[in-house]
């Protein structure tokens, strides 16, 4: 029996693609402009599927699904938007559509969903307040920021655990926020700890809490960051820096649900959403033996991957846009870009991702004279020329051929003979040093992050600086 689709848009074009796209797909399409007409259709009990809009000229689409899933509650609804942001798609989840569909949409995609929904008929879900939507943590209109939005959409209504991974400056703790704000667990505490920022010795004191003498200098009973995010969220965040000791005991709240304090015995029931961040490549510090295997599975129960700021450029003048105007809400002067300005952004690189733009548009807000950006304020401002993939790749062939070069120099001094054994370690010395030495010097001395930039657990780090006989710059930390 042919499927009937019902299609709600007051877009007469809209509703001819979508007539004509699910019509070659073997459906019988019903197509209206008008809230009234879609629902004097559901309200008889015509139609298996339906695909409305969220703007139209009598209702809110979204005020709709609920009437819809009341009386039909296994009636499937996509809903489409041209509001492509965070909101549009959590409302959508919240209000019971089975999916949600930005604008302009992939009609293979869309078909593709529609097949779905028939195979498995959405039911009515549940319904979460809507306060604390005026500000929207996430910026972008990019397919890769659609598909974060549809996952994050999916997960606010379950306490599925979550790694999000990325570069530095991508916005994963924002990802971490936007899960907790808009979840279940939004009325409970949301708590974030960075690893790479705790010393290694205080890690399981600072997550599972300590007993009165539990250790020198624990005077009183110590309170852990799990306890103080019981009924909400705990984000973990450079979970690859986090000591294999302490490893062990968070895999046992992972899958018993319960830890003890450092220095207790009674087990502890806990009742905590985890969520966990890395920049790293955790399965290169698993082949390591720097992080647990089994850990690895428990965590990565959800993996969400945040695309660079590169792979994400179309996002770049609204982001900008958006940063204009929390410096201005901030107290500094209002500022806008012009169309050449924008294009320069646009070029850039960005290895410092969102963070690196959004610490530009603030500079720029404070030290700018002009109420307009320019195109020369802003290369001004980023010093070079945005570097391009054949750069880059240019790059990588120069470096193989002073490798080379430096190689065949090295064996040519050798004469007739061989040189002495131990080539490869002498070779990688001579390399290791100076990279080392102009990553401790780009991070200002600063181990913690001098490891995390180069790959490597801050314990390899610190021997290979005695090894080498490097010296960090004095009066940095480094920890």
């Amino acid at each position: 029996m042919t499927a009937t689709i019902l299609v709600c848009d007051d877009d007469s074009a809209i509703r001819t693609v979508l007539n004509q796209a699910l019509g070659r797909a073997g459906y019988d399409v019903r197509t209206t402009g008008t809230a009234s007409g879609l629902w004097r259709w559901v309200s008889a009990g015509e139609g298996n599927l339906v695909i409305t809009d969220v703007v139209l000229p009598d209702e809110s689409g979204f005020d709709l699904i609920p009437r819809i899933k009341r009386i039909r509650p296994d009636l499937p609804v996509l809903v489409m938007s041209a509001q492509n942001t965070l909101l549009t798609a959590i409302t959508a989840a919240e209000r019971g559509a089975f999916e949600y569909l930005p604008k302009p949409f992939d009609l293979k995609e869309l078909t593709q969903v529609v097949q779905r929904a028939l195979a498995s008929p959405g039911g009515k879900r549940e319904e979460a307040h809507a306060e604390g939507y005026e500000r929207l943590p996430l910026i972008g209109r990019s397919p890769a920021m659609q598909e974060i939005y549809r996952v994050i959409a999916r997960l606010t209504q379950t306490d599925l655990t979550v790694m999000i991974m990325g570069e530095s400056g991508t916005g994963k703790e924002l990802v971490a926020r936007a899960l907790h704000d808009y979840g279940k667990r939004r009325y409970g505490t949301f708590v974030a700890v960075n690893m790479a920022a705790i010393p290694k010795e205080l890690v399981e004191s600072e997550l599972f809490g300590h007993e009165r003498g539990a250790f020198t200098g624990a005077t009183n009973r110590g309170v852990g960051r799990f306890e103080q995010a019981e009924g909400g969220t705990l984000f973990l965040d450079e979970i690859g820096d986090m000591p294999l000791e302490a490893q062990t005991r968070l895999l046992r709240v992972l899958q018993q649900g319960e830890y003890t304090t450092v220095g207790g015995r009674t087990p502890i029931k806990t009742d905590v959403r985890i969520i966990a961040a890395t920049n790293r490549d955790l399965r290169q510090l698993i082949s390591q033996g720097l992080f647990r295997e089994d850990l690895y599975y428990r965590l990565n129960v959800v993996p969400l991957r945040l695309p660079p700021l590169r792979e994400r450029v179309e996002d770049i003048p609204d982001l900008a846009r958006h940063f204009l105007r929390k410096a201005e809400e901030d107290g500094l002067p209002h500022k806008s870009l012009d169309s050449e300005a924008l294009e320069i952004l646009r070029r850039h690189r960005w290895p410092g991702n969102v963070r690196e733009l959004e610490n530009l548009t603030r500079r720029l807000a404070v030290l700018h004279a002009g109420d307009i950006l320019t195109a020369a304020a802003i290369a001004a401002e980023l010093k070079e020329p945005a570097r391009t993939a054949s750069d880059e790749e240019g790059g990588a062939k120069s470096l193989a051929t002073s490798v080379e070069q430096y190689l065949t120099r090295y064996f040519l001094a050798q004469g007739d003979r061989l040189p002495p054994p131990g080539v490869y370690d002498r070779i990688l010395q001579d390399v290791e040093r100076p990279l080392i030495s102009i990553c401790l010097a780009a991070t200002r001395g600063n181990q913690i992050r001098a490891a995390q930039l180069l790959g490597l657990n801050r314990n390899t780090l610190r021997k290979k600086i005695k090894d080498l006989g490097l010296e960090v710059i004095k009066g940095l930390r480094s920890e």
